[in-house]
């Protein structure tokens, strides 16, 4: 059965005034067009809707059915516009939210951020390691995902948004602590705690180590960077990891950062999204606010003894 929510308005009308021209009057159409719109609803109903009397017009019984159930659908559309006015002025929605372990460190904050503007939208958040979110990212998973290193994957949009040092971490007893520039090779020969395969930090950290010619060797892999960090305060060895995740220690003097400049690097926070996934109102607001509110930290010049550059 073809019954369109036109005719069904039309017929409610009928109900309420009783008179084909009154009707058409109330919901501004010709006497008419609504004529010819009964009749192709009695049609695809197969039953007559309403007859005429000496008064006007009144339903049939099954067109009092069919009323009685059109301004269920009515209310049902009336809610579903008043649903959609909501998503759209971000008064409720969802935002799923992949990223990686490193970025957790700072992405709580640009979520407080945003609740703050939008408290009516929800945000699911999935803290993996890189390998694992790009897996979510594939399989459609998530509507926004945030790595240190983005694919090269043609299906990805990637924006980078904030800057994402990275700085060779020891304990403050290191030998090499507050030694003015270390070369690469004299730090390679030092045993290194590296985070798990998978890890975008450390696929960057060896990629850096093979453009010199050199292989770092592993004291112990770990899964996290708190551990990361647990590990070299404890002198099991020396680390490359986000000065975003070591702040709290440099500044107690827990750890310091060693000077080898060659590895320490720039990188950058990226938002990924699928080209082909439609994002939501709230997680495009997401998303701009992001790209907009971005934190750039300020260049780090040359530090004091035992402190490193970013």
């Amino acid at each position: 059965m073809r019954v369109d929510l036109r005719q069904l308005e039309m017929l409610d009308a009928l109900a309420t005034h009783g008179s084909l021209t009154k009707a058409a009057d109330a919901i501004h159409v010709t006497q008419p067009a609504i004529s010819s719109q009964m009749r192709k609803l009695e049609e695809h109903v197969g039953l007559p809707l309403y007859e005429r009397d000496g008064r006007g017009v009144r339903l049939t019984e099954v067109g009092d059915r069919v009323v009685h159930h059109a301004r269920r659908v009515g209310r049902v559309m009336g809610d579903l516009q008043q649903d959609l006015r909501h998503f759209k002025n971000l008064d409720r929605g969802e935002v799923t939210l992949a990223v990686v372990s490193t970025a957790n460190h700072f992405i709580p904050e640009d979520i407080v951020r945003f609740r703050k503007a939008h408290p009516g939208v929800e945000i699911n958040l999935r803290v993996a390691n890189r390998d694992t979110i790009l897996e979510i990212l594939a399989a459609n998973e998530t509507d926004l995902a945030i790595t240190g290193q983005p694919p090269d994957d043609a299906d990805v949009v990637a924006r980078p948004f904030k800057e994402n040092p990275l700085v060779v971490i020891a304990p403050p007893d290191h030998a090499m602590a507050g030694r003015d520039e270390i070369r690469p090779s004299d730090i390679a020969g030092e045993p290194f705690v590296l985070r798990e395969y998978g890890s975008g930090t450390r696929r960057v950290m060896e990629r850096a180590f093979l453009d010199h010619g050199l292989e770092c060797k592993a004291a112990c892999v770990l899964s996290s960077n708190e551990a990361v960090k647990q590990a070299v305060q404890a002198g099991l060895g020396v680390a490359i990891i986000s000065r975003q995740t070591v702040e709290l220690e440099l500044e107690t003097g827990r750890l310091v950062t060693l000077r080898c400049y060659a590895l320490s690097l720039m990188r950058h926070w990226f938002v990924l999204y699928r080209n082909f996934r439609r994002l939501s109102p709230a997680a495009l607001a997401f998303r701009n606010l992001l790209l907009e509110g971005r934190r750039d930290p300020q260049p780090h010049h040359a530090p004091s003894a035992g402190r490193g550059p970013a």
